[in-house]
């Protein structure tokens, strides 16, 4: 590991079922597969579905005797900002990316959280429903109408972290489970989302579509970049894949701008 201080990537949505800890634990996953040292924290320790699933993948490895790049991981359960800046001190000593997945509510530990990020991840599902916790919109023209307060807060965190120490948050919202039969609603929704980010300025990237194997592989922990140890992949299985790939690219990480494309589709 190097001595500066590591990328830390957080994800969070104050609201639940946005499939967060899914995306959460897939990013971890994939880029200790790409040989990054990576290390999760779950802030949600009454729920732990980001430590489940890797306690699932560590018990997978050591019942088939194999080996399955993983990060690390811990549970912080305290309510303290020191706290929390001490869990991740502890993280980093062995780890060049730090991952928060946060919990689907307002938490307090969660928006000091995103406060800290390098990447800050938000998840939402493709529906206005979901849009509504940044964005409100005119519900006869589908245009956005003003800034929810989701929006308002990192919009205010972003500019005070900016003034601190000169760093620039990249915000990036996350469209979960597309449905490719809801066309008219996706393409409002996409509509909102452009322009809301130019106002707002975060990125929109297509994130994991409305897809079962996503769910059954959580009690085994093992995720579509495990190959050898899935069997025979369908074709939608294999789209899922290419899903999860292109999601990754989509958060431009700097780790991963240098290594090649050999490397990334391991």
């Amino acid at each position: 590991m190097s001595s500066v201080a590591p990328h830390l990537i957080v994800f969070a949505n104050e609201k639940g079922g946005t499939g967060k800890s899914t995306t959460c634990v897939h990013t971890a996953v994939a880029l200790a597969a790409q040989g990054v040292s990576t290390a999760l924290i779950d802030l949600d320790h009454r729920q732990r579905t980001s430590a489940r699933y890797l306690e699932n993948r560590a018990e997978t490895a050591r019942r088939r005797e194999i080996t399955l790049p993983s990060p690390s991981w811990s549970v912080y359960a305290g309510d303290s900002t020191q706290g929390l800046n001490e869990a991740i001190a502890q993280a980093a000593m062995n780890a060049d990316v730090v991952i928060i997945d946060t919990p689907g509510r307002d938490d307090a530990m969660a928006r000091y959280a995103a406060t800290a990020a390098s990447t800050l991840v938000t998840p939402m599902n493709d529906s206005f429903v979901d849009f509504d916790l940044i964005g409100q919109v005119d519900p006869e023209n589908f245009k956005v109408k003003r800034l929810s307060f989701y929006s308002e807060l990192m919009w205010e965190t972003r500019k005070t972290r900016a003034k601190a120490d000169g760093t620039s948050i990249d915000w990036v919202v996350l469209r979960n489970r597309l449905h490719h039969m809801e066309a008219r609603n996706q393409r409002r929704v996409g509509e909102a989302l452009t322009e809301l980010s130019k106002r707002v300025g975060f990125r929109v990237i297509p994130g994991l579509s409305e897809r079962v194997i996503f769910r059954e592989l959580f009690p085994s922990g093992l995720t579509l970049l495990d190959r050898g140890q899935l069997g025979e992949l369908g074709v939608s299985h294999i789209a899922a894949r290419q899903e999860l790939r292109e999601m990754i690219a989509g958060f431009a990480l700097p780790m991963l701008s240098e290594r090649q494309p050999a490397q990334s589709a391991a």
